[in-house]
């Protein structure tokens, strides 16, 4: 089948570029080096133009995120390992996991209240966990704005008409489903939350190696597509779909 041929020859392609490229890298140089400067001859990804610590929002986030406080973000990334082990290999719940917290918290605290006494030191004032008042409002206004924006998104795609986003947007879904049936929702979780705090960090090192390689796997992809848009693809109406009303 014409279809199955494409499939076959985007992997042959993706092999064949990552194998010259490794080809290259033991040889001494660099990827695709020419005698132009890398940045001149291809596209960044997604077509950005701003630094990656901008386009991940500045500040503290982006500093976490790429490494740029080595202590701060391997706690980030251990706490986040921790939560995942306690909960999936040793099956602890979450309220037991809570009620050990709280309880840790008012022996740590009885602790600092009486040290005092028992040392004959003037009492110290105990610190106290109080969350803004605000806090639970800004969270659920965000979450919300966020499943509002993509159930509009979804609902957009429904009701247009453009049946090839549509079909692609089903696959998506149906690929999600199969994944959050071969793992829960918290593996799921922590595999996005440990790339995203591994992924950025070695893009940005090796920036333009990946923009090299992915602007040209991009160029063979969409030659492929156009294949399969031509062959398959511009058979199926773009416009809007419905049954015709009878008489």
């Amino acid at each position: 089948m014409p279809e199955k041929n494409i499939v076959e020859d985007v992997i042959g392609d993706l092999v064949d570029n990552f194998t010259e490229t490794v080809q290259k890298n033991k040889h001494g140089s660099s990827f695709f080096e020419q005698e132009d400067s890398v940045s001149s001859r291809f596209n960044r990804l997604f077509g950005r133009q701003k630094p990656i610590h901008h386009i991940l929002g500045g500040g503290k986030s982006a500093d976490v995120l790429l490494w740029r406080n080595k202590k701060i973000s391997a706690s980030v990334l251990m706490g986040a390992t921790a939560i995942w082990v306690l909960f999936e290999w040793i099956n602890f719940h979450f309220l037991s996991l809570l009620c050990y917290a709280l309880l840790l918290g008012m022996i740590a605290q009885f602790v600092w209240c009486n040290a005092s006494g028992f040392l004959n030191r003037s009492q110290s004032r105990v610190p106290r966990l109080v969350l803004p008042k605000d806090f639970f409002a800004e969270v659920g206004v965000a979450i919300g704005t966020e499943v509002n924006r993509g159930l509009l998104f979804l609902q957009d795609l429904a009701c247009k008409g453009n049946l090839k986003q549509f079909l692609m947007a089903i696959i998506g879904l149906w690929v999600a489903a199969m994944v959050g049936s071969c793992c829960n929702f918290l593996t799921v979780l922590y595999i996005g939350f440990v790339g995203a705090h591994t992924m950025p960090v070695l893009y940005e090192r090796y920036e333009d190696e990946v923009d090299s390689f992915m602007d040209s796997l991009i160029m063979k992809f969409q030659s492929h597509y156009k294949k399969l848009d031509t062959g398959f693809l511009s058979r199926i109406p773009s416009g809007k779909f419905g049954l015709k009303k009878r008489e």
